[in-house]
């Protein structure tokens, strides 16, 4: 490379920093991870190989939340607020089977209060024998 070329880069690369100094941190890091996917694409090396290599690129491991490694999945708060939706719907359908058991209970309870058997049929044993049989 030519004195009058590595000049010419120094340049390029002092104003593309200039522009990149007013970006937010998350911008700077989604970027600086394109470029890393780009380039590991266009050279066929991992992308956190070539990440580092950009010339120009602010490093972002001093920032909270934006290390090498990216933030933990159980820091999530995504995914703590699925896992209290999936445990909410799974007690709320739990107690809806137990609502309509005990509704299915008080409907048979109901019809056999109403009938007109008489009160010593339902203490002889052969008919309560009659009755879990039948219902099954």
């Amino acid at each position: 490379m030519t004195t009058e070329n590595a000049e010419f880069a120094r340049k390029i690369a002092a104003h593309l920093d200039q522009g990149t100094a007013d970006l937010k941190a998350g911008t700077a890091y989604r970027l600086q991870q394109a470029r890393g996917a780009a380039l590991a694409h266009l050279s066929g090396v991992p992308a956190e190989a070539a990440a580092p290599a950009l010339a120009g690129a602010r490093t972002l491991a001093g920032l909270p939340g934006h290390g090498t490694r990216g933030r933990s999945l159980w820091s999530s708060g995504r995914l703590w607020l699925g896992i209290a939706l999936i445990a909410a719907a799974s007690v709320g359908y739990q107690q809806w089977l137990a609502w309509q058991q005990l509704a299915d209970l008080e409907e048979t309870d109901a019809a056999l209060l109403s009938s007109d058997l008489p009160i010593d049929a339902y203490l002889d044993r052969g008919f309560q024998n009659w009755i879990k049989t039948s219902d099954n």
